[in-house]
């Protein structure tokens, strides 16, 4: 038997700060086991969700178990609760990476093209080429910073390092949030939850390899500057100090101007909001930002904004293009209707939880009001512009940050802001207590226990709330994977297209979702069927192989006309409402049966044909 008095003062301390690393090497090894038994071969409409294997599952609950246990404790190292947000982040954004062989949604490989095009002409379109690719020519500060990093790197394209985009755009956003947090907090419980559900409501999908990830990133560390810099106890150093901050935030302002068109309007408004408030009334950043903002809008960007400024015009009011669903966006089937479901349960629960937070912990109505004002200041934006019907998504990302915050008060008994701890140290002095007990005091009480029974909600309602959101998610994220995921096979069958294709050609498919869609997209033309009108579709419908022909016989020798359909295709245009099963069989087969085409490509992931030159 063993005398516990033999043991050093030193083993008993030492052992309990070290368990918080049990349950996170426990859920990595879950997930670990989980992606080499998960086969993502045959997708069905629940996407990733219905073929991930039960462990991954298991490892999500440990992992948010084990966050929970160790962030309640304030003697826990703020490094445990890191390592756990970064476990969170693998697990939620590396997954894909590991189990698909390609990257990830139509939407990246159109970014890979354009850089693409970038590094073999050494430059983008001009104004007078103004066609789909403008508003990429027009904002070109991502695409040329990528394209020095795939020169960098030494390899062939940025589709050998975008699949795990997502988790690096990820990553970036830790520094900004903890630093946007730590403003108003020092009580780490609040800054880490924050993150944690900022992390699991992040669910909107723009962390992929595009402009938006990276200005959302810039865009963060923006607020985080304005707020600890500017405020009126943020600014040090004197005039010298504040020159050097406005010079940093002119350097990520102009990044964020030149990368993306809808951050720099969030920014402003999101500034413009801050300076309304009696701390922040500096309008150095606003104005700063308005400028950069303008001279892009006014220059480079002029082609672009006239040629889209009436119908832009014309969207300014109309809500009703934010939320509206019909042809061609209405989800349809049970796994694309759940987790549409899926997706607004998670997102409307941390909005409800937030108003929560600032309902029930009455110091952050005061203290972290300008925070309350960050995430706010983007609604107004709803009503600005459709921004092709997804407006509303990019307003829940840029509310989320501030959303998260409060949502995260919800969760925890009486949290601590920086004011309050300085006004509560002040206090004490008044009284005539000394410096050093009131600072001892503070720092023994800055954290207290979770006081638990106090809570009216019961003390497994917060960890099961956590784990709920954690858990929604994967459906959220990942539950339509069956249209963003493009096996080997797929790409290969589109790479032998433009292998062949030449200049001028022209390549019809039903809608924009298969990789390469837009490869070469500077020197072979395009059209997709279903973005037409609808009755030019149920035209193609009722006679598809003679419509068909007819559209893309316009077409001039040497180039040739071709008729592209694959799984993503199909996959799209069945789960959101465009043609069914039996339509695109129809398709199909009445292309295969004319001797106006040819087939010239097919494999299990789709068949190529070209219209013979005779038709």
């Amino acid at each position: 038997m063993t005398d516990l008095s033999d043991l050093t003062p030193a083993a008993w301390p030492a052992r309990a700060a070290a368990w918080p690393a049990v349950p996170l090497l426990v859920a990595l090894a879950l997930w670990a086991y989980a992606t080499r038994h998960t086969d993502v071969s045959a997708l069905d409409d629940f996407g990733l969700v219905s073929a991930l294997h039960p462990t991954f599952w298991a490892g999500l609950a440990v992992l948010t178990a084990g966050f929970w246990f160790t962030v309640r404790n304030p003697r826990r190292r703020g490094a445990w609760s890191l390592a756990y947000v970064l476990g969170l982040l693998v697990m939620e954004r590396a997954t894909q990476a590991v189990l698909y062989s390609t990257p990830l949604y139509a939407w990246a490989w159109k970014h890979d093209a354009v850089i693409d095009h970038l590094l073999t002409s050494g430059g983008l379109q001009t104004a007078d080429q103004l066609g789909d690719m403008a508003v990429y020519d027009q904002w070109p500060g991502f695409f040329a910073a990528q394209a020095a990093l795939v020169r960098l790197l030494g390899v062939d394209n940025a589709a050998m390092y975008m699949a795990w985009w997502p988790l690096v755009s990820s990553l970036m956003l830790l520094l900004p949030l903890l630093l946007i947090y730590r403003t108003f907090t020092e009580d780490r419980r609040l800054i880490w939850t924050a993150v944690w559900l900022f992390c699991v409501a992040n669910w909107v999908g723009q962390d992929y390899f595009s402009p938006q990830s990276v200005a959302f990133a810039l865009h963060l560390g923006v607020i985080a500057v304005v707020l600890r810099r500017y405020g009126r106890t943020g600014g040090r150093g004197g005039r010298q100090g504040q020159a050097v901050w406005t010079v940093l935030l002119s350097v990520l302002v102009t990044a964020i101007v030149v990368s993306h068109q809808l951050t720099p309007g969030m920014l402003v408004v999101t500034l413009v909001a801050l300076a309304f408030t009696r701390r922040y009334r500096h309008w150095v950043p606003a104005v700063t930002t308005v400028v950069i903002f303008l001279a892009w809008c006014l220059t480079a960007a002029l082609p672009f904004l006239s040629a889209a400024m009436p119908d832009m015009i014309r969207s300014v009011g109309d809500v009703g293009a934010n939320v509206e669903t019909g042809y061609g966006a209405t989800p349809t089937g049970t796994g694309a209707v759940m987790t549409s479901w899926a997706a607004r349960l998670l997102s409307g629960s941390v909005l409800l939880l937030a108003l929560a937070g600032v309902l029930r912990q009455r110091v952050l109505r005061h203290r972290a009001l300008p925070l309350l004002l960050v995430a706010a200041a983007p609604l107004p934006m709803f009503v600005a512009s459709s921004y092709g019907s997804e407006m509303i998504f990019r307003v829940l990302m840029f509310t989320l940050p501030g959303a998260a915050f409060f949502a995260a008060a919800a969760l925890l008994p009486k949290v601590r802001t920086l004011a309050a701890d300085a006004a509560d140290a002040a206090a004490r002095e008044k009284d005539g207590r000394s410096p050093t007990s009131t600072t001892s005091t503070a720092r023994r009480r800055r954290f207290p226990l979770p006081s638990l029974p106090p809570l009216r909600y019961g003390a497994w309602v917060p960890p099961l709330v956590l784990l709920a959101g954690t858990l929604a998610f994967v459906p959220s994220y990942s539950g339509k994977d069956r249209i963003n995921y493009f096996p080997s096979s797929e790409v290969a069958l589109v790479q032998q297209l433009f292998d062949q294709a030449p200049d001028d050609s022209l390549v019809v498919a039903a809608n924009r979702n298969y990789p390469l869609a837009y490869e070469q997209y500077w020197r072979v033309d395009h059209y997709w069927f279903l973005d037409d009108a609808r009755h030019h579709v149920d035209e193609i419908v009722r006679d598809p192989a003679a419509v068909l022909a007819r559209d893309m016989a316009g077409v001039e020798a040497p180039a040739r006309a071709y008729f592209l359909l694959t799984q993503g295709q199909v996959a799209n245009s069945e789960m959101n409402g465009q043609l069914n099963t039996s339509q695109l069989r129809r398709v199909r087969e009445s292309v295969t049966n004319s001797p106006l085409f040819e087939r010239v490509a097919q494999n299990s992931a789709g068949v190529l044909y070209v219209l013979k030159p005779a038709s």
